[in-house]
């Protein structure tokens, strides 16, 4: 069941097109990774869908209902982890949670009850009674979390949960997020850590300039590279014009270019040991070539022609 879908959504701000036509959908226990450079549309797109802002085109279906026609309804089936903690520091991990199914809708002994279930679940049963601003970053990205989850949703929006913390931390959130996919929960995902994307989603968007400019499994999008055909040269390029190489262009894809280093990937299917005699041969000395599978940063570099942060 499609809980979350997107339909040529539209926003613009005067002259800036901030989200354009951007259309896609999640199923349940699904985690959609939707990836794009700092002002990309993700957070624009993000507060379509949990209503803080009107598209200008376009809708919101959440659980096959349009946003907009129940509001209420929407939200009572999402629940919105924001970038941005949003908690109360002089309040207990407790306090916080059971004040945040109060909102959701909770009734107090409801409220008190789950409250004790996502503390347990998310490793913070003996620091309930402490005051937030007495944790550390993971866990109160932990307590974050758990404010979204107290009235049960089955559409979860996750905004970088897991940004500013520690690796094992990280690992903690990862690890909990798995377990709400396999109880069914949908989620889209947004980070700026490729490699998260890469371990937790299902399927991934890249969105840039307000387009969604591709989308797919992992398998997918690296098919668009050539499958595992990525050559990376490790040469003087400083001055190189590989626009003046000879046909050059006609058989690889540039997918990164620096000083000291070119990617590329072939065009068609070609056989690996052909491709390397090519490169090894082109009017620059190359000191060393590596064949690997590429990466979704390859990915995202070739769509975007920028790094995730930028």
């Amino acid at each position: 069941m499609s809980l979350l879908k997107t339909d040529h959504l539209s926003k613009t701000f005067g002259a800036i097109h901030a989200v354009d036509s951007v259309s896609f959908q999640i199923e349940a226990g699904e985690i959609y990774g939707l990836l794009g450079p700092n002002g990309a549309g993700k957070t624009t797109t993000i507060s379509m869908i949990c209503g803080l802002l009107k598209p200008d085109a376009g809708e919101v279906i959440v659980a096959g209902g349009p946003f907009w026609s129940d509001p209420q309804k929407a939200k009572s089936i999402m629940g919105i982890v924001p970038q941005e903690l949003a908690i109360y520091e002089e309040l207990t991990g407790r306090e916080n949670l059971e004040f945040w199914g109060r909102v959701a809708g909770l009734k107090s002994g409801e409220a008190k009850t789950r409250t004790t279930e996502l503390l347990e679940a998310l490793s913070l049963t003996d620091r309930a009674k402490d005051a937030v601003k007495n944790y550390s970053g993971g866990m109160k990205r932990r307590i974050n979390l758990g404010c979204a989850l107290l009235h049960r949703p089955k559409l979860l929006l996750l905004d970088e949960p897991t940004v500013g913390i520690d690796p094992q931390a990280r690992l903690n959130i990862l690890e909990f997020i798995r377990g709400l996919r396999a109880s069914g929960t949908a989620i889209l995902y947004t980070t700026h850590y490729l490699e998260e994307a890469e371990k937790l989603c299902d399927r991934i968007g890249i969105i840039d300039h307000g387009r969604l400019l591709a989308e797919g499994t992992l398998s997918q999008l690296q098919e668009r590279l050539g499958g595992d055909r990525v050559f990376v040269l490790e040469a003087d390029f400083g001055n190189a014009s590989v626009e003046a190489w000879d046909g050059f262009l006609q058989r690889f894809r540039v997918i990164q270019k620096a000083e000291g280093q070119l990617v590329v990937a072939a065009i068609g299917v070609r056989d690996p040991a052909e491709c390397l005699r090519e490169l090894l041969n082109l009017p620059i000395r190359v000191e060393n070539v590596t064949l690997k599978r590429p990466s979704l940063n390859d990915v995202f570099l070739q769509l975007t022609g920028r790094s995730l942060r930028e």
